[in-house]
């Protein structure tokens, strides 16, 4: 399953118009495109006469120990067949499939729902990953990141991984290529490259390079096996039926200007899909929680909020018995200014509390809901 040969390659390309006999769904927005297997094996290809590949494999790891890391070639299964969504409420394409653990049956058992999205004539994709424990007990310190296999120009070897700290986006890149992959909903915090070799996909191994604990700079492939890129996020705490969303863009571009650009486009996106308006040019001194407008209201209003350092945050909304009934924002969000429109159309009348948390810090204050 790791590396399809070039003729199988070549095959595949001349089949591109039968999805079904390389990935189970794909679409094209004129500028790049998809395929994901039936497996959860995500790909990218240039949308030119060859169908050139560019991204052998993405796919997610889940780790919570050195021999319990759920990952694509040991342990995933089909648990709902990869289709083209056909009307899509968030974008001109969606392909979406579903996976369990259950061709191994071995540690964690997770559930996994991949959701990727496109927009026509657009050089990027967004993933959403949600990633439910289906354990009886809490995973504890559990790390989610991805296995990432270029195959730029449809070539392996001799290319590049960089990344830029700045726009925190991973590029990997060789001669006019880039293709550029960006955690948007997390903090990234562990990056590590390597020389493909043979059934390296060992639980201990990923576990190992899932907790590097830094961002490597730069690693230059010199063979032509080429590389393998490990990426983790700071760990969490998932509770038992509990499930977290993973958001990744992946963008190209045939300069680095270029694909960074995409990114950008990429990320504002996100935040659009996501229901979060960001103002990064508007950053205040200390964490602020503004009261929503209007106020009372019905069914729907804006939340801001601003955080002077990039932070993960907690935007959540109670009703006046202290119960949770909405999460409306869970993720890692740069400095500035946010607005999140919140739609209360499923909930009855009344006073609610909204709460801003990040780290140690919480603010709350009310709002009124009259329907």
């Amino acid at each position: 399953m790791k590396k399809m040969s070039l003729i199988a390659f070549a095959t595949t390309i001349i089949l591109i118009s039968s999805v079904a006999t390389y990935a189970q769904a794909a679409f094209n927005t004129g500028e790049v495109g998809v395929f994901l297997g039936e497996y959860g094996r995500f790909q990218v290809y240039t949308p030119d006469t060859a169908g050139t590949i560019q991204l052998e494999r993405l796919t997610i790891l889940v780790g919570v120990g050195q021999n319990a890391v759920f990952d694509y070639q040991n342990d995933a299964e089909i648990e709902e067949p990869v289709i083209n969504v056909s009307n899509p409420l968030l974008s001109d394409y969606e392909i979406y499939g579903s996976f369990n653990n259950t061709y191994s049956f071995e540690p964690p058992d997770v559930y996994e729902q991949l959701n990727i999205y496109g927009w026509n004539g657009e050089s990027y994709a967004l993933l959403k990953f949600t990633i439910t424990n289906r354990e009886a007990s809490t995973l504890e310190g559990a790390l989610i990141g991805l296995d990432i296999i270029p195959y730029l120009d449809a070539e392996y070897g001799y290319d590049t991984v960089t990344y830029d700290g700045t726009n925190k986006i991973i590029r990997s890149h060789r001669g006019g290529t880039n293709l550029g992959f960006k955690l948007l909903s997390h903090n990234l915090s562990s990056l590590y490259s390597f020389e493909w070799y043979e059934d390296y996909y060992v639980d201990s191994s990923y576990w190992s390079w899932m907790n590097y604990g830094s961002l490597q700079p730069q690693y230059v492939s010199n063979t032509a096996d080429g590389p393998v890129t490990i990426t983790a996020q700071d760990p969490i705490v998932l509770n038992p039926n509990a499930s977290i969303e993973v958001y990744y863009g992946v963008a190209v571009g045939t300069t680095e200007s270029e694909m960074i650009s995409n990114m950008e486009a990429a990320t504002q996106k996100y935040y659009s899909i996501t229901s979060v308006e960001a103002d990064n040019n508007t950053i205040p001194e200390g964490y602020v929680l503004e009261q929503n407008y209007p106020n009372p209201f019905n069914p729907s209003t804006a939340i801001k909020f601003g955080i002077p350092e990039a932070s993960n945050v907690r935007l959540k909304i109670f009703n006046t018995l202290g119960e949770e009934v909405a999460e409306l924002v869970n993720e890692y969000l740069d400095a500035g200014t946010y607005t999140y429109s919140f739609d209360a159309s499923q909930l009855t009348s009344g006073i609610y509390v909204y709460t801003l948390q990040t780290g140690d810090q919480l603010i709350s204050k009310k709002m009124t809901l009259i329907k």
